[in-house]
């Protein structure tokens, strides 16, 4: 029976088993670090587990509440150069979905959850934002695609200013931004978030009302009179 010699010497052959080792074991708070999704506004108190079987503590995206989740790479994604992190949530609302960074773009998959919201668009009070199906991807900078259902819980007044309960809308690209062109039932007022790849953002409130004393209290809020009624508009950064 004829032998076959392994040419591989005991150097080299450590050398690689070392670095599979490293790739089995690859911490995902190191993983998260170099794909850069900390830039893309993702925090958390505390990141354990492999990159393969990992796990998120009380992390947040852009000022909302994700909680705690499971989080691991997906391995074929990595085949074509596209870096895609499934997580799961854990708790009473739940979160589904992923996120995906590549030389080209980033962006979230399929990603359906409540999320509370704090001050992420202060002085606007959106206390959760619900994400059904919601995808969306910058790529070279602009808005490449986006689709799913968003609705936005409001809480309260603003100004002494009643506001809708809830807004909707569907998510679209709109030039190079991310918008969620969100409606009250009534249809008198509307949200509109565009989110730009540089992770700055800007939030236009509509408020249409014919009562003369209702638009004062508006103005003394810091609406402002336009073509479409009266408008608050909020710029900041994720």
């Amino acid at each position: 029976m004829r032998r076959i010699r392994l040419r591989t010497g005991p150097a080299a052959l450590f050398g690689a088993i070392f670095v599979a080792a490293l790739i089995v074991f690859l911490p995902m708070r190191l993983v998260l670090g170099w794909i850069g999704l900390g830039d893309l506004g993702l925090t958390a108190r505390q990141v354990t587990g492999s990159m393969w079987f990992g796990s998120l503590t009380e992390a947040r995206a852009a000022g909302f509440v994700l909680g705690d989740m499971d989080a691991h790479v997906s391995p074929i994604q990595l085949l074509v150069g596209r870096a895609k992190i499934d997580v799961a949530g854990k708790g009473r609302a739940p979160l589904q979905g992923a996120a995906s960074v590549s030389r080209h773009g980033f962006g979230v998959d399929d990603v359906s959850a409540s999320l509370a919201g704090g001050a992420a668009f202060a002085p606007l009070p959106v206390t959760s934002l619900d994400l059904d199906d919601v995808s969306a991807r910058f790529k070279d900078g602009a808005c490449d695609h986006a689709e799913g259902r968003v609705r936005a819980t409001l809480g309260g007044a603003l100004g002494g200013v009643p506001l809708p309960q809830a807004m909707a809308g569907t998510a679209r690209c709109d030039g190079n931004a991310l918008l969620l062109p969100l409606v009250s039932t009534a249809g008198t007022e509307s949200l509109d978030v565009r989110f730009h790849a540089d992770g700055s953002y800007a939030a236009d409130l509509t408020m249409r009302t014919g009562d003369p004393a209702l638009g004062t209290k508006l103005q003394l809020a810091g609406f402002q009179p336009s073509a479409n009624g009266f408008l608050l508009s909020v710029q900041g950064r994720i």
